[in-house]
């Protein structure tokens, strides 16, 4: 993931949180908001219960990983929030590229 595909002032993650469709699992919740740009955008939150600065930055580094990876199921036109729990601290990473994959075509589905 890029710079430039990420979501990074705090008005921006309160409205995707605030007003976006919201799908979950055990371990994320991903808000989506549509916008006019054609690339999506990508925020990842990480609260301090999943632990120290250096246990919350791999979670993110893992979490940017499986974004590249399943680029195309994210949808152009939207901004999408990432929330990290704290369940996806002790999982493989096998798991959370299959529950990301679910959880996505789970959105799809509201959408229609």
């Amino acid at each position: 993931m890029k710079r430039y595909e990420m979501v990074k002032k705090h008005e921006d993650f309160n409205k995707i949180i605030n007003t976006g469709k919201k799908v979950s699992n055990k371990y994320m919740i991903i808000f989506s908001l549509e916008k006019s740009f054609p690339k999506p955008n990508f925020g990842i939150a990480v609260g301090k219960k999943l632990g120290n600065a250096v246990e919350r930055n791999k979670m993110k580094r893992i979490f940017r990983n499986l974004i590249d990876n399943n680029r195309l199921l994210f949808k152009n036109y939207h901004n999408y929030i990432i929330m990290i729990k704290k369940e996806a601290k002790n999982t493989s990473y096998q798991t959370l590229d299959e529950e990301m994959k679910k959880i996505l075509k789970k959105e799809e589905k509201y959408e229609k």
